[in-house]
């Protein structure tokens, strides 16, 4: 049928006629009437008519399309409105004008006009559907729009079964998906953009809930769920929501719903609904207090589009709006964009205003003619066809036969996605999500009778004051956020918390551990079911006190009153919800740590071990006790080492270390010990001996000065003894532990030290730590307990008989559990710092915790002996040093010995040879150097001789009688 309403269309009086008279006849009843007409134009048509039905029924029984040139004489796109919309007043003005400019640019489709058909929708979900409908029945090659995301819906639907490609520049859902509607293409931002946008806002000020008000239809829901996603990115939540219905809002629905956001904790709310609802918000928002001092306001682009567009608001409107933060799509600045904006003016008389949304709709008629330039260049052709389907169906009096397919609907399709330009918004041009590159949004305060940019955010660079064209040149860094400063609600520079305790009469339920031991603590006051006392709960009572608003609560017990409760089963509960904090002497633990967030720190706590002792007194031989074995025979064994080292470095230039053998062993045993004392009265004559004496000196130093203050704090200091020196011994030995029960001891012990289970013994009470204690394995107790500091100093306040051996190791401390992310852990951290910094804290701990202590408190318990661990690095020094110079010392004597190398060979081989050369080595090293030698050495370098310098005669005796025996000596020893 396709084809003969082509043949009538040039005749409107017959073409009527024609349809009302055959309508429901069958096709040779409709050939009939349209031959018998009276019309001459129509009967000079009656060949054609009989044959086309002959021409086309045989190839194509049930689809008629119709082909034009692939480059007519005008192409038809559509455009969906809502004329009376603040969008759409602006985008109608920047469709025609983009169209003027298109028709008049001979660069882009010559010969060939574009021609943009558009159509109100009268702000009607309804009425859009529609129009695009009709649009489908008048082969438009595309169509602009919708405006609404409800309309684009059904129309993306609907573009994508006829294959007609829908650019729309405002509808903003994030689900609306090139994966379930091919041919929908968003020509502006996603709100899934603008929602990141919003999460990083929240997250830099470093609020944690919102509250979101939305217009209840798939624009406002989708968004705010794309919210939620982008908020929880950054462990941030939306607290409370709410949707306004779509339509006319009434003052009493927006007052009801502004009423329950009040009682509600966060003070930060995100508006994301129309201007006529959002208007009526604002207005009821500032009626009931709710545009002062502590409350945030985010707008999304629905409020810059009409600052930017609508006629000067009145006085009571821009009142109600200030402190709002905005957003705004960004469009880079450039000359295209001012000149453009300069003819608006000139056009409109500034009303309306240019916003982005008529940038993006001028942009999008350029893309369509982009595209169309290239499919006509790639020998496209403008056809359209029927759907064979929709004839099947039977559509009634819809006249869905009518809606036509674009057959070359992809090519035109890939063609827009490859298009790519420098438009009135920048770069135009889409990435492989189909999504426009480079999403922006200006950020902006409104203040006063306007509004001031604090900043922008993009998605390559976060929050920034610089333009993100400039930041695109860059390496992306998300580290440095910034923004300029802004003008809150009420007036105020300071940055609002975002949240106060909610006034909706509920309470938080407090969960607080019955305990039976250690009551000074946190215990239950007796006769009661929600009363408690103690050190914890005087410091969580003092630090609500100091917050700067009131926090209602009401304690709970956790346990059973009969035994210690498990903490973190406690902490456990916070997370289900059953209890909304946790308070009393709750360690912070790596495993909680996790799952709930922790105050500061109100006392210090650590896993230590207790062990029993006993007195240790000192003996005749306490003079050993500073070293033990092994670092004795290390120290002696490095006398006797230093002392050869020595002779044989001074052996062959100092007479001191010449002379008989036994003379020379006791000149190396005196040489060494006496070095102990710094007593020793042998000069060292060579540089090497020199070097490795004064290294031995100053290891001999550190020993003698470690050694002097351990003997002495053994002689008078009490010492005390125990068999347990700390966590390692526990490790190592397979001895009965004590830990109390509900202490997270267990778990470390177990889990993180690999201890065994069934070592493990639970204790409920001090008195069953001592019984543990002075039984001991033997007698079914324990070798020693591992409790948290603060109970250990408690118990041992009162028990002699025990005290703490090793160090601390761990290191922890003791506060108060909320859920995570909970402002209202952030601000009792505040508090007990204040506590802690004006003494109240202390104060709270003498009151519960002074107690008087064992008489033998200045006892200690038994410190390590010094081990050759310590002092390891000072004997490798040594060492080393005592290497170097032998390996030295022996190069010199090698070098010598192949010098002075005697001239006659050996008779009977090599093997004599080899003989004399060791006997050669040997008598090198033990014959005394030429003193001439040394003597002329030193006159050449300006320094006198020895003789010079020492003209005692008695000494010079003596050395000459010394060196006769020494030769006489090694003649023998070589013969």
């Amino acid at each position: 049928m396709g084809g003969l309403r082509v043949l009538v269309a040039s005749h409107p009086q017959c073409a009527n006629a024609f349809v009302l008279a055959t309508k429901g006849k069958a096709r040779s009843d409709r050939v009939k009437l349209l031959v018998g007409g009276k019309c001459w134009s129509c009967k000079m048509r009656r060949v054609w008519l009989l044959l086309l039905p002959v021409l086309f029924l045989g190839a194509f029984p049930s689809i008629f399309s119709k082909n034009v040139t692939s480059r007519p004489a005008a192409v038809n796109v559509g455009a969906v409105l809502a004329f009376d919309s603040t969008i759409g007043r602006v985008a109608k003005i920047a469709i025609e004008e983009a169209v003027k400019d298109v028709n008049s640019n001979s660069s882009i489709l010559p010969g060939t006009k574009l021609v943009v058909t558009k159509q109100n929708t009268n702000c009607s979900g309804f009425f859009g559907m529609v129009e695009v409908l009709q649009f489908m029945k008048t082969d438009v090659v595309a169509i602009l729009g919708p405006q609404s995301s409800v309309v684009a819906h059904i129309a993306g639907l609907v573009a994508s079964e006829l294959q007609v490609p829908l650019l729309s520049f405002a509808a903003t859902d994030p689900t609306l998906s090139f994966l379930e509607f091919p041919y929908f293409v968003r020509t502006t931002q996603s709100d899934l953009n603008q929602m990141s946008a919003v999460a990083e806002l929240v997250d830099y000020y470093n609020w944690k809930e919102v509250t979101a008000i939305y217009l209840d239809d798939d624009y406002g829901r989708n968004a705010v769920s794309a919210l939620n996603d982008k908020l929880a990115e950054r462990r941030c939540k939306i607290s409370y929501k709410v949707g306004i219905p779509p339509g006319p809002a009434k003052r009493s629905d927006i007052m009801d719903i502004l009423v329950k956001v009040a009682l509600m904790e966060s003070r930060v709310i995100v508006l994301h609904v129309t201007p006529e609802s959002g208007f009526m918000v604002f207005s009821v928002a500032r009626y009931l207090t709710m545009m002062g001092n502590g409350y945030v306001w985010i707008a999304t682009d629905w409020l810059s589009s009409v600052l930017d567009s609508a006629s000067p608001l009145s006085s009571e409107t821009r009142e109600s709006l200030q402190g709002v933060l905005v957003l705004r799509q960004h469009t880079a600045d450039s000359d295209k964009k001012r000149a453009f904006a300069s003819r608006w003016n000139r056009l409109t008389g500034g009303s309306p205003g240019l916003n982005s949304y008529g940038l993006y709709a001028y942009d999008s008629v350029w893309l369509v003619a982009h595209a169309l330039e290239a499919f006509f260049q790639q020998g496209g052709v403008l056809s359209f066809s029927n759907d064979s389907r929709i004839n099947s169906t039977g559509s009634g009096g819809l006249h869905l036969e009518e809606l036509s397919i674009f057959n070359n609907g992809p090519l035109l399709l890939k063609n827009i996605l490859q298009t790519s330009f420098v438009g009135l918004t920048g770069p135009f041009q889409f990435n492989s999500d189909r999504c426009l590159i480079h999403p922006a949004y200006d950020i902006i305060n409104v203040v006063g009778t306007g509004s001031r940019r604090i900043g922008y955010w993009s998605n390559y660079s976060g929050l920034s004051t610089l333009p993100p064209e400039q930041l695109y040149e860059r390496a992306p860094n998300r580290s440095s956020q910034q923004l300029y400063g802004v003008i809150w609600p009420g007036e105020t520079l300071s940055k609002p918390r975002g949240w106060v305790f909610p006034n909706n009469g509920k309470q938080l339920r407090i969960g607080v551990p019955d305990r039976v031991s250690f009551r000074q603590f946190v215990s239950k006051v007796r006769g009661t079911d929600n009363m408690f006392k103690g050190f914890c709960i005087d410091v969580f009572v003092a630090a609500v006190n100091l917050l700067p608003y009131a926090v209602p609560y009401q304690f709970f017990p956790f346990g059973n009153g009969s035994a210690n409760p498990s903490y973190t089963e406690l902490v456990n509960l916070i997370t289900t919800g059953f209890f909304d904090a946790a308070v009393g002497d709750i360690a912070i633990v790596t495993n909680r740590t996790t799952i709930v967030d922790f105050t500061q720190p109100y006392a210090a706590s650590g896993l230590v071990v207790v062990a029993p002792f006993r007195k240790l007194n000192t003996g005749a031989w306490a003079f050993l006790r500073p070293f033990t074995p092994r670092m004795w025979i290390v120290t002696g064994v490095f006398f006797l080492v230093i002392g050869s080292v020595i002779w044989i470095l001074e052996h062959r230039t100092n007479d001191e270390f010449r002379g008989p053998p036994r003379q020379q062993l006791m000149t190396i045993l005196w040489f060494s010990f006496s070095t102990l004392f710094f007593a020793h009265r042998e000069n060292t004559a060579s540089t090497l001996g020199r070097i490795v004496l004064i290294i031995w000196l100053f290891v001999v130093l550190i020993i003698n000065s470690s050694y002097t203050a351990s003997l002495t704090s053994i002689l008078t200091v009490q010492q005390l003894s125990s068999p347990i020196k700390g966590i390692d011994s526990l490790i190592k030995g397979d001895e009965p532990i004590g830990f109390q029960v509900g202490s997270f001891a267990e778990h470390y012990l177990t889990k993180e030290l690999g201890i065994s289970r069934s070592r493990l013994r639970p204790l409920g009470s001090p008195d069953a730590y001592a019984k543990a204690l002075k039984d001991g394995p033997g007698k079914g107790g324990v070798a020693a307990l591992v409790d948290e500091l603060p109970y250990v100093e408690l118990f041992l306040s009162s028990q002699c008989s025990f005290r703490i051996v090793g160090p601390e190791f761990t290191k922890s401390g003791w506060g108060f559990a909320f859920p995570r992310d909970s402002p209202l852990a952030v601000d009792l951290s505040t508090a007990i710092l204040a506590l802690s910094e004006n003494g109240d804290l202390q104060r709270i701990h003498d009151k519960w915790l002074m107690q008087t202590s064992c008489s033998s408190d200045s006892a200690e318990i038994e410190s390590d002996r010094l081990h050759l661990k310590s002092f390891w690095g000072l004997f490798l020094v040594c060492g080393i040093a005592c290497f170097i110079a032998l390996f030295i010392y022996f190069l010199q004597i090698l070098h010598q010995l192949y010098h002075t190398a005697p001239a006659e060979s050996a008779p009977d081989g090599s093997s004599s040879s080899r003989s004399k050369r060791v006997q050669r080595f040997l008598s090198l090293m033990d014959e005394k150097e030429d003193p001439s030698k040394r003597s002329k050495k030193r006159k050449v370098e300006g320094v006198p001789s020895e003789n010079d310098r020492d003209s005692n005669p008695d000494r010079d005796n003596r050395r000459r009688q010394m060196g006769i025996q020494d030769e006489q000596q090694s003649s023998a020893t070589i013969a």
